[in-house]
């Protein structure tokens, strides 16, 4: 069973030839491996940081704006934790043997906001060797959205983990789809991914769409799926130490998702 777009789904896909099918790309380089390139500094150092800024910015803001802290003051902590992990210091206790990528950012998080508000001074923007991307108006009003429900900072934080993940899949599995030349499909399909029903009504008129029958249309929606859940285990799978921890660390997502 997985997600998307909060629905809960079995990944029901037959095991037959997949057109975009490619050589086993196993489980690529983790985010663990972006935040050991920030420890050791060096050339990467910026790419690295870049890269976990653009998928995790959004939790760190909402969980520091859940916590109390007004929109101005959130984007100048979310910006100041980003550039602070440009620092060595701060990245000394990191280690992926001990546990999720997670759970040692939100723990480095609280302490970094427990250490701005003892010093009375938070990075102000522009005032940082590292331009941290953030788009703020942006930020609030996905923040202004969020269900009032998660007022809880660390449950709202655990929920945007999950749906960024949700979303990184997403867009690898629009990747191989586009970079196959099959856009087309991917467009008239993907709304199927959040989808329970094995068939639709909507495949045939699809399917004329893309001169397609609708039992292609239905094959070609399960490898979607199937492709679509790849491509979670994936994203999952680098934000833990090994393969072994991806199943254990995927129950999680879904639990945090299903609580909502």
């Amino acid at each position: 069973m997985f997600f998307f777009g909060g629905t809960c789904y079995a990944a029901e896909v037959a095991d037959d030839i997949d057109p975009l099918a490619r050589g086993s790309a196993a489980f690529p380089h983790t985010r663990w491996t972006l935040v050991e390139a920030l420890r050791t500094g060096g050339s990467g150092s910026e790419r690295a940081l870049g890269e976990l800024c653009s998928i995790y910015w959004y939790p760190v803001y909402a969980f520091v704006r859940r916590d109390g802290a007004a929109p101005a003051d959130a984007e100048d902590l979310t910006q100041g934790f980003f550039a602070q992990l440009l620092e060595k210091e701060f990245l000394t206790g990191a280690d992926a043997s001990k546990g999720k990528l997670r759970t040692y950012l939100l723990t480095a998080l609280k302490r970094y906001k427990i250490n701005e508000y003892r010093k009375g001074a938070r990075q102000k923007r522009g005032g940082g060797a590292v331009a941290v991307p953030l788009d703020a108006d942006d930020a609030e009003q996905r923040f202004r959205e969020e269900p009032a429900e998660f007022d809880d900072p660390e449950v709202l934080f655990e929920r945007r983990w999950a749906l960024s993940l949700l979303d990184e899949a997403f867009d690898r599995t629009e990747a191989e789809y586009l970079a196959a030349g099959r856009a087309d499909v991917f467009a008239a399909i993907s709304p199927f991914l959040a989808g329970r029903e094995a068939t639709d009504p909507r495949y045939a008129e699809i399917g004329s769409q893309l001169e397609m029958s609708a039992g292609a249309v239905q094959v070609a929606v399960h490898r979607m799926r199937k492709r679509y859940r790849r491509q979670l285990e994936a994203a999952v799978a680098e934000t833990v130490e090994s393969a072994e921890d991806v199943e254990a660390e995927l129950e999680h997502v879904l639990r945090v998702l299903s609580s909502g």
